[in-house]
């Protein structure tokens, strides 16, 4: 068990959810319940896996929550790119924020690598 504070990956990864409640607070009023919560839950969803993940008691079990933020962050990926060919987001707005997703993906992805690795 260790402190999800310290990860870089979650720093990382929490900085993305503030990112996102900032960019749709702009979305359109109709979205409140649609696009803008669902990039909202699928962010949370990240580092919150991380935090529980750390939690738990063995490298298998933390790879399996690593597992569920690499889902969560791929859903993401594909609701940012909704957004911006709704028109909801700009270009730059976009590749700023597919930027962070690819590293915090990239990032759990190496972190559920090794975990698996440390769990055999």
């Amino acid at each position: 068990m260790q402190n999800f504070r310290q990860l870089l990956v979650w720093q990382k990864s929490h900085e993305l959810v503030l990112r996102i409640y900032g960019v749709t607070q702009a979305f359109p009023a109709s979205e409140v319940y649609g696009l803008s919560n669902q990039m909202r839950r699928a962010s949370v969803s990240v580092p919150s896996n991380i935090a529980e993940g750390s939690g738990r008691g063995s490298d298998k079990e933390f790879a399996q929550f690593m597992q569920i933020a690499i889902g969560s962050i791929s859903e993401l990926e594909y609701q940012a790119l909704l957004a911006k060919d709704l028109g909801y987001m700009s270009i730059t707005t976009y590749n700023e924020l597919s930027g962070q997703v690819s590293e915090v993906k990239r990032m759990l992805i190496g972190l559920r690598k090794k975990l698996k690795a440390n769990s055999f």
